[in-house]
């Protein structure tokens, strides 16, 4: 008998969950069409949750401007943007696509971030994309708390305050205009994600037109779990609610639950913070936001000692931060949709310091790599090994910009039944026809 938890917790209902691991080709390739029609349309921009500074990493920069060591030193941002420009070009190819695909990119900062990223932008002339398509907006703050609930003060004037989370989103959108930019370009579908995710497909076509097919009106991304006690947050129902459970909060009974069906754990659908919403939706979170709950961080917070008048940085923990998480929206979804996809395709975060050896510069510049050694190895290629290739983590320098191909699409022309030699980075398509052989 499973425990009283199990009464609170159940496994995603199995008409709102589909996996891109088990989908035919034939259905890939329909939710693809359908995605890219809305993108054709002008109908699809995507949300950019990039407030955080990489700090863990030892930079002092907003996180988006990491460069996690490829052969091009390109950052998370532009890797991001070039993957943008080149979803444009696939989508402007549809037959019905308007005169000038776009895919507006909504970049939400923080406070602190905000100057660092415009700027970078900016000196990078924008990546290639318009200007007029990307739109800067900063999440909110709140006010900081003793553990008895008090307001603490940063100086005798100024309120201790921290960034919101990620949860801020929904809030920012409004009272920065972004919903009515929304409205005014007639955008109707959103994709959102997590800045610090090297493989992340920006405006999946395959996810949008899944959730599109299914009449969505919140979407989530996931990965199978790797193992019952892996750290990650779980999509699954609470109370009957759509929810993301933290794994700290999970029984062990019910983290190993096996569903005797398929095999896999009940609880396995691992959040990695990519999210679909219609546009709809983004307009109905006002009316329930009320109901939210704020999530509480204890942390060692700099204020004013009351007594004194000095300005403290206390060696232990002697506050609370109040943040609102980007999945609290899930219980009030009316028609959810949860899309399995291969975590070695599509998620590899940096979180943590160079030479960690998880979750860190190496092991994104890695998978990005083995990712476009499968790509030339899928369109019919053969990567041979140069003499002077370094293969650091065990990847083979092969660098392929998104400008070459979004998810590999668009090769086997180019390199089928030939070879290409490493260490090699590659920036266009006529590039890559004059260096294979």
């Amino acid at each position: 008998m499973l425990s009283n938890q199990a009464a609170l917790l159940a496994p995603l209902p199995e008409e709102c969950f589909d996996s891109i691991l088990e989908a035919s080709s034939d259905k890939t390739k329909e939710w693809q069409t359908i995605g890219l029609n809305q993108i054709s349309q002008n109908k699809v921009a995507v949300i950019l949750l990039a407030g955080g500074q990489g700090t863990r990493l030892g930079s002092s920069a907003p996180k988006g401007c990491y460069d996690i060591s490829l052969p091009s030193n390109k950052s998370l941002f532009q890797i991001q943007a070039e993957r943008i420009l080149k979803l444009q070009q696939l989508a402007q190819q549809q037959p019905d696509a308007v005169a000038n695909v776009t895919i507006p990119w909504y970049v939400m900062t923080s406070g602190p971030t905000r100057p660092a990223t415009v700027a970078y932008f900016q000196e990078n002339n924008y990546f290639g994309l318009s200007s007029s398509n990307i739109v800067f907006f900063e999440q909110g703050t709140l006010p900081c708390l003793t553990f008895d609930g008090k307001i603490m003060m940063e100086s005798k004037s100024q309120i201790a305050v921290a960034p919101d989370g990620n949860g801020g989103v929904y809030a920012a959108l409004r009272g920065t205009g972004v919903l009515a930019n929304m409205a005014e370009r007639k955008i109707e579908y959103i994709h959102t994600y997590c800045v610090d995710n090297c493989l992340v497909r920006v405006a999946d076509p395959v996810f949008i037109g899944y959730c599109v097919q299914k009449n969505a009106d919140c979407g989530a991304k996931v990965v199978r779990k790797n193992a019952p006690d892996e750290p990650v947050g779980v999509v699954c129902l609470r109370n009957a609610a759509f929810n993301v459970v933290e794994y700290s909060e999970i029984d062990e009974e019910v983290a190993h639950a096996i569903n005797p069906k398929n095999g896999q754990l009940s609880f396995g659908a691992g959040n990695i913070a990519n999210h679909f919403y219609t546009v709809d939706f983004l307009n109905k979170v006002e009316s329930f936001e009320g109901d939210l709950e704020y999530h509480i961080a204890r942390k060692k917070i700099k204020s004013l000692d009351m007594q004194t008048g000095e300005v403290v940085a206390p060696k232990q923990v002697n506050g609370m931060k109040l943040e609102m998480f980007v999945f609290d929206v899930f219980p009030f979804t009316e028609r959810m949709a949860v899309f399995e996809v291969d975590r070695r395709e599509e998620f590899s975060p940096l979180k943590n310091a160079p030479g960690t050896g998880q979750d860190c510069p190496e092991t994104s510049r890695r998978d990005i790599l083995q990712q476009h050694v499968r790509f030339v190895e899928a369109a019919g290629g053969k990567v041979v090994i140069g003499e002077d290739d370094e293969q650091v983590e065990g990847a083979p320098t092969l660098e392929l910009s998104p400008l070459v191909t979004y998810s590999g699409e668009g090769l086997a022309e180019i390199l089928a039944g030939k070879s290409i030699k490493t260490p090699i980075r590659v920036s266009s398509l006529e590039e890559l026809k004059s260096v294979v052989f």
